[in-house]
């Protein structure tokens, strides 16, 4: 009797399964899938019903460096990272033997096939798009397999020294070219300001003598200066008084 209560205790023991909340249960019985179960306590036929474990948190995964060559033929390194998580546990049980490593080598495939239909600058210009654009061509091959990928990003991009040396050069050979412009620009901005002033001192020859003092004015602000008058300086002060005292 106590053989038989040894044995129902231990088979009770072999039937019980606590599956966490993040976890589902693949069940087969006797081979064949009967369906998933979980979260929580599950019961299983003691030699007749077998459980694989599945898990639905999303997974971080990190796909290797490797060599690609771009569209440019410019040689660079390329590492990512994946993330995905399974959406039907079954399939991801049945249609394929390990879903990590073959999301593994379809991502890794991918890149490099992605990568290599793009030019460099389109590369380190549209890395957003490229990104997208890889993890909707690796969601298409893991949807049969139950995973669905989020989200896939570049995170190290090596290039050849001496690529990294000509776009420094390019880099600072476009800021030449920027502060060139703006120089021109600032002279033409000076060259129309000094036309207007012509303009107005066209219509007014005082004004000019008027000029003529505030310089001299500015200039005697210097300790050291010595101010030499020409003889028909005081002429051309009298007109300037002349002309003032008329627009009093």
């Amino acid at each position: 009797m106590i053989y038989i209560i040894s044995v129902i205790i231990v088979l009770i023991l072999f039937s019980v399964r606590i599956i966490k909340e993040y976890n589902r249960g693949v069940i087969f019985r006797l081979g064949r899938a009967i369906g998933v179960r979980g979260p929580g306590l599950i019961f299983l036929i003691p030699l007749i019903e077998v459980m694989a474990k599945v898990t639905l948190r999303t997974i971080t995964m990190a796909i290797p460096s490797q060599k690609i060559i771009t569209k440019d033929n410019v040689s660079i390194d390329i590492a990512a990272v994946a993330y995905y998580h399974i959406i039907d546990p079954m399939k991801s049980v049945i249609a394929v033997e390990n879903v990590h490593d073959a999301v593994n080598q379809i991502s890794q495939t991918t890149v490099r096939n992605v990568i290599g239909q793009f030019m460099l600058d389109q590369l380190l210009s549209q890395t957003a798009d490229i990104n997208t654009q890889i993890k909707n061509v690796i969601d298409t091959h893991t949807e049969p397999w139950g995973a669905q990928v989020t989200a896939v990003e570049i995170k190290d991009i090596v290039m050849p020294e001496n690529m990294q040396r000509a776009m420094a050069k390019e880099a600072e050979a476009e800021r030449e070219r920027r502060a060139k412009i703006v120089a021109a620009q600032g002279e033409m901005q000076a060259a129309q300001k000094l036309a207007d002033a012509a303009d107005i001192i066209s219509k007014h020859p005082v004004a000019l003598q008027l000029r003529t003092l505030q310089t001299m004015a500015e200039i005697s602000t210097e300790k050291n200066s010595t101010i030499i008058f020409p003889a028909q300086f005081m002429s051309t002060v009298r007109e300037a008084l002349k002309f003032i005292q008329s627009d009093k």
